[in-house]
C-alpha cells in the first residue's frame, strides 16, 4: 500500500524485437491481449537493427521505466538484451522467434505459441539464472568481453556456424547446421591448445573443438551435456577429440543414444558406466567455475549459435544468478 504523497508505480513492459524475425502485427496483438488481461499499461516498443542487435534498445527501455523487458527474436536478440540486463535484477521475458531458440529450449518455454509466450511476460514468475562470461583476445590482439547464455565454442562448431547458409536456415531451421557440418567435418583439422580449469596446472590437448556450456540442451532435444545446470554456478566443458569418421560417430552415439535414451533408466546408466572409458577418448567432459584456453593458432569462435570471428586466447567464467528470467507460473 502506498503512503500519502506516493504514487503507485505504473507496470509497463518494453518489447525489444527483431523486425526481421517476428511478425510484428501478430506480436502486437498478443502483447496487447496479455497486458490488458494483466491490467498493465501499454507496452513500449523498440526495434533492433543491423547496427544495434538490442543493446541500445534495452538501455532505452530500462531508462524509460520498463518493469520487464521482452526479447522477441532469435538467440542474438536474447543475448544482446541479457548483456544489458545482467546484474540489474530487471526481468527478461522471451518470445522465441529464431532458428535455435537455445535459451528458451533450456528454460522449457513455449516455442511456437505466441499468446502463451506474451502472457508469461506479464503473469510469470522470476528466476535467477547463471550467465557465462567470455573474455577473449582476437587474432589482432584486441580484448573484448561478451556474455553467453547457453554455449560458447572454439574450433569446428564455430566453423560450422560460419558456414551455415542463411537462406537454408530460413527454410529448414536448425537442420541447416547439419548441412554445414557435412561440408565442414571432412576438411576439419585438429588444433593444439593449453587449458586450465579453475586456475589449476595447464594441460595440453589436441582437439577439434572445445565447448563451454552454461546449460546443455540443443535443438532437436539433443542432450549434449545432460549434467549441465543453468543455476549451479558451474560451467560444463566438452573437449572433442575424434579421429576420423568413427570418432564422430562415437560422439553422435553418445549425444543421441546414451544422453538421450540410456540415462533415463538405471540399467541404461550401468551400460554407460561400462563404456565410459572408450567415450572419454573422443569426448572429455570437465566442470568448473572457469577455464582459461590458449591456442597455438587462432581459431573461429562462436557463442549461442552466432559467429564472433577468430580468437587466440579466451577465459570463460560463470556469473552465478546474474540474470533474472521470467518463467511460466507453473514452472
Amino acid at each position: 500500500m502506498n503512503t500519502p504523497g506516493q504514487t503507485e508505480r505504473v507496470l509497463r513492459a518494453a518489447v525489444v524485437y527483431n523486425p526481421v524475425k517476428v511478425d510484428l502485427e501478430k506480436l502486437r496483438l498478443s502483447v496487447a491481449k496479455a497486458e490488458a488481461a494483466a491490467g498493465w499499461a501499454g507496452s513500449l516498443w523498440f526495434p533492433t537493427s543491423r547496427d544495434d542487435p538490442g543493446h541500445d534498445a534495452t538501455r532505452l527501455a530500462v531508462a524509460q521505466g520498463a518493469s520487464v523487458v521482452v526479447a522477441a527474436g532469435g538467440d542474438g536478440t536474447v543475448r544482446a538484451v541479457a548483456e544489458v540486463l545482467r546484474r540489474t535484477q530487471m526481468p527478461l521475458a522471451i518470445v522465441p522467434a529464431g532458428t535455435g531458440n537455445l535459451l528458451a529450449r533450456n528454460l522449457q518455454l513455449p516455442l511456437s505459441n505466441l499468446d502463451e509466450s506474451a502472457a508469461i511476460a506479464f503473469v510469470g514468475v522470476d528466476k535467477a539464472i547463471d550467465v557465462g562470461v567470455a573474455s577473449v583476445t582476437s587474432e589482432s590482439g584486441a580484448a573484448a568481453e561478451h556474455v553467453f547464455l547457453v554455449m560458447a565454442g572454439i574450433g569446428l562448431d564455430a566453423r560450422m556456424i560460419a558456414n551455415t547458409s542463411a537462406d537454408l536456415k530460413r527454410r529448414v531451421g536448425w537442420l541447416a547446421y547439419v548441412d554445414a557440418g557435412a561440408r565442414v567435418i571432412p576438411t576439419a583439422r585438429p588444433f593444439r591448445i593449453r587449458y586450465s580449469v579453475e586456475g589449476r596446472t595447464d594441460r595440453p590437448a589436441h582437439v577439434s573443438t572445445i565447448l563451454i556450456a552454461n546449460c546443455g540442451l540443443l535443438p532437436g532435444n539433443m542432450q549434449f551435456l545432460p549434467d549441465a545446470r543453468i543455476d549451479d554456478g558451474i560451467l560444463d566443458i566438452a573437449v572433442l577429440q575424434p579421429k576420423g569418421f568413427l570418432g564422430w560417430l562415437a560422439i553422435w552415439r553418445r549425444v543421441t543414444w546414451e544422453n538421450g535414451v540410456l540415462r533415463r533408466s538405471a540399467a541404461g546408466r550401468r551400460i554407460i558406466d561400462r563404456t565410459e572409458s572408450s567415450n572419454e577418448r573422443v569426448m572429455t567432459t570437465l566442470r568448473g567455475a572457469g577455464i582459461r584456453i590458449v591456442l597455438e593458432h587462432p581459431q573461429e569462435f562462436e557463442m549461442d549459435g552466432d559467429e564472433f570471428g577468430t580468437v587466440r586466447a579466451a577465459t570463460f567464467r560463470a556469473d552465478p544468478g546474474a540474470l533474472t528470467v521470467r518463467l511460466p507460473a507453473t514452472a
